[in-house]
């Protein structure tokens, strides 16, 4: 055995280092010898010139003495050498029967290694380094499939099932190479488990094959099972690392355990590990609760989840199975296919959507024959109920309905007239059928194929087509008749400028014989026969509308005036398929009347210009006078003037009034003025609708106390205010209470209310007067025309004028509500957020 080498070689090294240490320390004293001579030497030079007297009376030299030092110290060493040597001889015996006696034990060590190596449950393979033959120690039972011969031993492939000859392989390679360790399960090919270690001592490389026992067979298989459960875990977790799906699994605790490059990706992490370290979550804190919830009631989660990838929302079909030590889980992004069936859907739903509009009825069949879908128009067609039909009828079913109810006609052989409409199920080509109804109605039927076998039937009303056609031939024939007798002269071109109709008319007003307009003429030799008598000009636009090849074909129309003074109106009319038509009318009466009237209109109009600058002119030319009035009025009024009598009081009243009346009236003009030429601008500003009421209340208040007339206001709660002109809001308002007030009887009472209604501010003035008649409402918005019934003073009827030219400047309307004997209710509608418009004068 290689042991006992060992053990030899080592005893007979430890003796040469022994005996190599005892020649060293012999050599050392021998030369300290010398050394403890010179010592002596130099120690007694001075006496050894001379003598020495002993205690006996001897003389002896002093070289005597020194001769006889070194042969005592030489002695000395001697002696000293041979008892080191006596005591290392004796150590050294006494190691060597030590090594002696664990030689015997290792030999009885190595003889039961062996024993055990020899037993036939097990078998070793030794490499020795790189050598490439082994050497076998041991044997295993021939029983179970493993031969005996050395090389059929090696050659695995013969007596093991093919996985196990790849892992052992495997395990070999790595071992030898790498001095990768292994504990492996295998199986012969007899079914038999055997166990295989793998280890490296030193240069050797052993593989022990062991023949378990029936517990330790049941362990080896559960080692085989585990290994095969391992390489296809990791075989899964190689494919879910490929797919582009994000996947992971949790422990028992719920945390992450593993995750996929998918899974890293979608988290923004470099890779799995990092993801899994840093607890890196692909869905939100509600998400994982309500995927938690579902785990713990059914063991599982299958739903769709919603989450940012990227910065985008993604959606997710996510499932996790929850089991004993944990779960595991997979999200497949959505996000496009939910895309599509949307789109898909809206695709269906706006085909569904298309077809209910069409006249045509439209149903489809699949290859069972079963009503998949149909429009209403196929349920009004046959007279169906739509539960009938949402219940999915058989085709052939459908047809046999409809000769019970009597809407087919009886056919000579039935069954095989349904037979061959039904044979388009098994058909390429589209079939066409007229049916004619026993109700009179025509249909065409198309049955068109579908690809995977079912069909599609469009049914086509041709009653109304068929009625439609006699009608069209009909009309025809006299639209030609009319045409003939029509005054108005009509020539329809096709769009190779060649006539197609033309009546007499047309050949009258343009002085042409018939044969110059018969069918065919090209319209540019009609142009040369007219143009003499017409402007050029009107003729090329008339050619150039006929023949031209515009994608925008437009209208003409105007008037010509012919040499011979006739006045033609003529219009030009885009017809389908490329053809024109051109109409002429001789308006020359008309025209010359027209022409009158616009010479009146136009006078009219000058007349009116001048009546407005001329009352603008003089509005502008009493305000002065009147400001002057007034001033002087109310100075004569002041002490400083001196005294006056009661009278004269009086008459400075009088005049004072009379001057602010007068003044209002001018204002009033001027802003009519002003109104009607557009130039009034509205400063808009918040509005307190309160402070509106209570300034336009005051100004009215004195001609109410006098006439003891009551004013309710009434504004309702959260009212606010609006914006627009505060000023003009406050005359419109001043104006319907002092017209409320003209008209009022005394001891009445006038309401004005004031609500929010949406968009709008809405006031309203009610009176208890006399109320107008409907022919006066029509005018009653008209300027100097005041409506005297029941009225206190007759006014210059510029209030309303006023009231509405105010709210339509600010977009709001005016309405009246108001009949004989019943009062008068004004009502005025402004926008929330008033704009400027501009009014033309009426």
């Amino acid at each position: 055995m290689r042991i006992k080498g060992d053990v030899r070689s080592e005893d007979a090294a430890h003796k040469r280092s022994v005996l190599s240490r005892l020649q060293t320390r012999a050599l050392s004293a021998v030369s300290a010898l010398p050394i403890l001579l010179t010592a002596s030497f130099s120690a007694h030079a001075e006496d050894m010139l001379g003598l020495i007297d002993t205690p006996f009376g001897m003389k002896v030299g002093t070289f005597e003495v020194v001769q006889f030092a070194m042969f005592l110290g030489a002695m000395g060493a001697a002696l000293l050498s041979a008892g080191w040597l006596i005591r290392e001889r004796s150590r050294i015996a006494h190691e060597n029967r030590h090594l002696r006696d664990k030689v015997a034990d290792l030999n009885v060590t190595v003889q039961r290694n062996e024993a055990l190596l020899n037993l036939k449950d097990q078998r070793v393979i030794v490499w020795e380094g790189s050598s490439s033959t082994p050497v076998l120690i041991g044997s295993l039972p021939p029983e179970i499939g493993v031969p005996e011969s050395r090389s059929l031993f090696l050659a695995f492939g013969r007596w093991l099932r093919v996985e196990s000859v790849t892992l052992l392989d495997r395990s070999v390679s790595a071992l030898r190479e790498k001095a990768r360790p292994f504990d492996i399960a295998i199986e012969t090919s007899k079914g038999t488990p055997l166990e295989v270690q793998g280890r490296t001592s030193g240069g050797y490389a052993i593989v022990r094959f062991i023949n378990p026992g029936e517990v330790r067979a049941a362990q080896a298989m559960l080692k085989a099972e585990n290994y095969h459960l391992s390489e296809a875990v990791a075989t899964l977790r190689g494919l879910l690392d490929a797919i582009d799906m994000p996947a992971w699994s949790r422990s028992s605790e719920g945390q992450l355990n593993w995750v996929n490059l998918a899974y890293a990706k979608a988290v923004d992490e470099r890779d799995p590990n990092s993801a899994v370290r840093d607890g890196r979550e692909l869905f939100g804190i509600q998400a994982r609760e309500r995927i938690e919830r579902d785990k713990t009631l059914n063991r599982k989660f299958h739903d769709q989840l919603s989450t940012v990838v990227g910065g985008d929302r993604h959606v997710f079909s996510v499932t996790d199975i929850a089991a004993s030590n944990g779960s595991a889980g997979m999200a497949i992004d959505i996000s496009e296919a939910e895309l599509i069936r949307e789109e898909f859907k809206r695709t269906v739903l706006n085909h569904s959507d298309t077809l209910d509009q069409l006249n045509s009825a439209v149903a489809m069949f699949d290859a069972n024959r079963k009503l998949q879908f149909f429009n209403q128009a196929f349920a009004k067609l046959w007279g169906l109920e739509t539960p009938f039909l949402e219940s999915n009828p058989d085709n052939a079913m459908l047809l046999d309905r409809f000769r019970s109810d009597g809407i087919l006609p009886e056919q000579p052989d039935w069954r095989r007239w349904k037979e061959q409409v039904l044979s388009a199920y098994h058909s390429i080509e589209s079939q066409e059928y007229v049916w004619h109804l026993t109700d009179g109605r025509t249909l065409r039927v198309i049955v068109n194929p579908q690809p995977k076998g079912g069909v599609t039937w469009v049914f086509e009303n041709l009653t109304e087509k068929l009625e439609l056609e006699s009608r069209y031939n009909t009309l025809i024939k006299v639209q030609g008749q009319t045409l003939d007798y029509l005054a108005e002269g009509v020539a329809v071109f096709g769009s190779d400028g060649k006539v197609r109709l033309a009546n007499p008319a047309f050949a009258s007003l343009w002085s042409l014989k018939s044969e110059q307009v018969a069918e065919g003429t090209h319209i540019s030799a009609i142009r040369r026969v007219c143009e003499p008598v017409s402007d050029a000009d009107n003729w090329e636009s008339f050619v150039t509308t006929v023949t031209g090849f515009d994608d925008e074909r437009r209208s003409l129309s105007g008037h010509i005036e012919l040499t011979t003074g006739k006045i033609l109106s003529y219009a030009t009319a885009p017809l389908p398929n490329g053809q024109t038509m051109l109409t002429f009318v001789d308006v020359t009466d008309s025209v010359q009347v027209e022409r009158a009237l616009k010479e009146k209109n136009e006078a009219l109009e000058r007349t009116d210009e001048l009546k407005n600058d001329f009352v603008q002119h003089v509005s502008y030319e009493l305000r002065s006078p009147l400001t002057n009035i007034m001033g002087f009025t109310e100075l004569l009024q002041t002490p400083m003037t001196g005294p006056l009598n009661d009278r004269q009081r009086d008459y400075l009243d009088h005049i004072g009034t009379s001057s602010s009346v007068l003044l209002t009236i001018v204002n009033d003009i001027l802003d009519l003025a002003t109104v009607d030429a557009g130039i009034m601008e509205l400063d808009i500003s918040d509005v307190s609708v309160t402070d509106a009421v209570t300034v336009a209340s005051e100004k009215v208040a004195d001609r109410l106390k006098e006439h003891n007339i009551l004013l309710d206001t009434r504004i309702e709660t959260g009212t606010g205010s609006f914006r627009a002109d505060a000023a003009r809001i406050k005359q419109v308002l001043s104006n319907l209470l002092s017209n409320a007030a003209n008209y009022a009887p005394e001891g009445s009472t006038i309401t004005l209310k004031c609500w929010r209604e949406q968009t709008e501010m809405v006031f309203s003035v009610m009176d208890n007067g006399p109320g107008m008649p409907d022919y006066v409402l029509n005018s009653i918005f008209k300027r100097f025309q005041p409506y005297p019934n029941g009225g206190r003073k007759r006014g210059a009827g510029l209030g309303l004028s006023i009231v509405k030219g105010f709210v339509e400047l600010h977009g709001g309307t005016v309405d009246i509500d108001s009949s004989a004997g019943k009062g008068t209710l004004v009502t005025c509608r402004f926008p929330l957020e008033a704009r400027s418009f501009s009014l033309a004068a009426e």
